[in-house]
């Protein structure tokens, strides 16, 4: 079945773009190119400097060779709107980006300072995560904090801009429920994640029988998500499931570890029957943070509340005097599992802004030398012996 024909039947909006997410907004943005005679169009598939842009003409063909840029963070992405040669054109090319209103971005395994954009516009960030294995809480919170750190356009074409946190809402997808039939069991594994997910809607789901999917679907609207998980998180059977057709292959996991053999090998958009599209993307074996700050926080929010009750501002919630984190452990109110999950992102985080921020980088390094300092004083001091006093000769 067609990209096309799908839409078709999926719209009755005067705009046959409309299904794919095309507003007065978009149109506003698109306008100086159509008055040069260049269609609209929304990508949703790219492979190897070409991709299938659907149009008003259907689902083209078209080379990206007139928008590749030097930065990474701009290249043609699943889900971008972008403007193109009209039919006839031979061959057909992407002639330019509109801006994008959000983005799904992670760090890339380079030495370098580069995000890997994984998925443009996108309203909804479902996080999927098989029930075949043991949860990882640790890792579902990493992906939280990327999907509530989702960029805005302008923070993606301004590296000095605050990243727009409200842009996508995550959602939470424990797959292959019906591996836990016991349902005892299955409610205590859906409040775990919700412990670690505060705010966010975790749903547990069947997508093979179809339970839970149309509750998934009413969730999502007519908006545009993403699917994000590991390899064999089942997120293809799930496309398939909210699209009503086998439209992506699926593979069965191992019985051993519950991984998966990378079914899904590209990124691909797919309109939903009940409006709106999905965007299902390969497995993710590394979810590096791209300038997530700010989705740490969110992810943590009881963490940063208790944090301003700490006696110093930079408190790291270690060792400090003082430290209303470290109180809130000891009385059992914050699980220790949350403040070492959260010390690691933070952490983490500061150094991959750290890479492309000289200011940030100098800060880190006074930090060290102020809390090197601090032990050496108190090494002397446990002692006896002043910081004017040399060590003793060995």
């Amino acid at each position: 079945m067609s990209f096309s024909s799908l839409a078709g039947s999926f719209s009755s909006s005067s705009h046959p773009l409309a299904p794919y997410g095309w507003d007065a907004d978009w149109e506003a943005e698109f306008a100086p190119f159509a008055e040069q005679g260049l269609l609209p169009g929304r990508v949703v598939r790219v492979d190897r400097g070409l991709c299938d842009v659907v149009t008003t003409d259907g689902v083209v063909r078209a080379d990206t060779e007139f928008v590749v840029p030097r930065d990474p963070m701009k290249v043609v992405c699943t889900g971008d709107w972008v403007a193109v040669d009209p039919e006839g054109s031979d061959p057909l090319y992407v002639r330019t980006l509109l801006p994008r209103r959000t983005a799904f971005v992670r760090s890339t395994s380079s030495k370098r300072s580069e995000g890997q954009v994984l998925a443009t516009n996108i309203d909804h960030v479902v996080i999927c995560v098989s029930l075949a294995v043991e949860l990882d809480l640790g890792r579902i919170e990493r992906y939280l904090a990327l999907a509530m750190s989702c960029s805005s356009g302008e923070a993606l074409l301004h590296k000095s801009a605050l990243s727009w946190e409200s842009g996508a809402q995550p959602v939470v997808v424990l797959t292959k429920a019906d591996l836990v039939p016991d349902p005892v069991v299955l409610t205590h594994l859906v409040q775990d994640v919700e412990t670690s997910a505060p705010g966010v809607p975790v749903l547990p789901v069947r997508a093979r029988d179809g339970e839970g999917v149309e509750e998934l679907s009413a969730l999502l609207g007519r908006g545009t998500s993403v699917l994000l998980g590991a390899s064999g998180a089942g997120k293809s059977t799930l496309a398939n499931a909210l699209a009503g057709a086998d439209l992506m292959a699926v593979q069965a996991t191992r019985d051993l570890d519950g991984k998966g053999r990378h079914t899904t090998t590209t990124r691909n958009l797919l309109p939903l029957p009940g409006g709106g599209v999905l965007i299902d993307t390969p497995g993710l074996r590394g979810v590096g943070l791209w300038d997530a700050g700010g989705g740490v926080g969110q992810v943590f929010a009881e963490i940063e509340e208790l944090a301003r009750g700490c006696r110093f501002h930079d408190c790291a919630h270690d060792a400090e005097p003082g430290c209303a984190v470290r109180a809130a452990v000891d009385d059992g109110e914050l699980a220790p599992r949350r403040l070492d999950s959260y010390r690691k992102l933070v952490r983490e985080n500061q150094w991959i802004v750290a890479k492309s921020d000289a200011r940030v980088r100098a800060d880190i390094r006074q930090d060290w030398k102020r809390k090197k300092a601090e032990g050496r004083a108190a090494g002397d001091a446990k002692r006896g012996r002043g910081p004017w006093q040399p060590a003793p000769p060995r």
